[in-house]
């Protein structure tokens, strides 16, 4: 007999709980290690060991029949918190507490939102944009994402940046020679677009596009262009497989954008 839903959530409850016990038991070490370089007057930061933990776990993931992106992004998150613990041991001041569920109401967007999934800038010289980011700031073409004319996705690390170009489409180009060059978009990772784009079309003023869908499983809406920052705001959530920024959704923000 199948297990029923009530087991199974009580099965993920031991396990999340355990995942919590390693994490601390892993930065409990953390912390061994900041008081090791601080008598040792050892860097903070070390590359060469960064991208050995970033690769090591990626093919531990694959190995384990786990998502290798999705397993960086864990791991990141990981190295990001110990490079804090090292950094703060240093400082006088005590930790703040903080209790479980923090102050006010979680709101329909609280509850889903997950992190900034990529920005969209529009640029009037897509390659000397480009060349700003690869040459300058270290980023590199992101291979992964679906190719288009005019647009180029460049991913640094957990970062995703698409540029996009007046060749793109008419409708970049509407947008250039009304506001210039500048952030489009943000999108943000929300855990269900659906539900997201039900709960704030409730809200006062939330002019919202409809919710694009592409094949690669991703879905997405827009908010209007808001006149107070020049920016619009993205929902997207990844329903299908875990592949690169689609250029469909992109464009379409900039084709609602327009025509609504």
């Amino acid at each position: 007999m199948a297990p029923d839903l009530s087991h199974l959530r009580a099965r993920i409850d031991e396990l999340d709980r355990e995942l919590i016990r390693i994490l601390a038991e892993r930065l409990a070490v953390c912390h061994e290690v900041a008081r090791v370089k601080e008598s040792s007057d050892t860097a903070i930061i070390q590359p060469d060991r960064v991208r050995d933990v970033v690769s090591g776990r990626r093919q531990w993931a694959i190995e384990a029949g786990i998502d290798p992106d999705f397993a960086e992004q864990i791991v990141r998150v990981l190295l990001s918190e110990t490079h804090r613990i090292e950094v703060a041991g240093r400082r006088p001041d005590t930790a703040p507490d903080k209790t479980a569920s923090p102050d006010g109401a979680r709101s329909a967007i609280d509850t889903v939102a997950s992190r900034i999934d990529h920005v969209v800038i529009a640029v009037d010289d897509i390659q000397a944009a480009s060349t700003t980011f690869t040459d300058r700031l270290g980023f590199h073409v992101d291979e992964a994402s679906p190719k288009h004319r005019g647009m180029r996705v460049l991913s640094a690390g957990g970062v995703t940046i698409v540029l996009v170009g007046p060749d793109a489409s008419e409708d970049v180009a509407r947008h250039l020679a009304e506001h210039g060059s500048g952030i489009h978009h943000v999108s943000i990772d929300v855990l269900n677009a659906g539900y997201t784009h039900a709960a704030l079309a409730g809200s006062a003023n939330s002019q919202l596009t409809g919710i694009v869908i592409d094949d690669d499983g991703h879905e997405q809406f827009f908010t209007a262009r808001d006149p107070a920052t020049g920016v619009q705001v993205g929902f997207i959530s990844r329903t299908g497989h875990r592949v690169g920024v689609s250029t469909a959704n992109v464009l379409e923000a900039f084709r609602q954008a327009v025509t609504g």
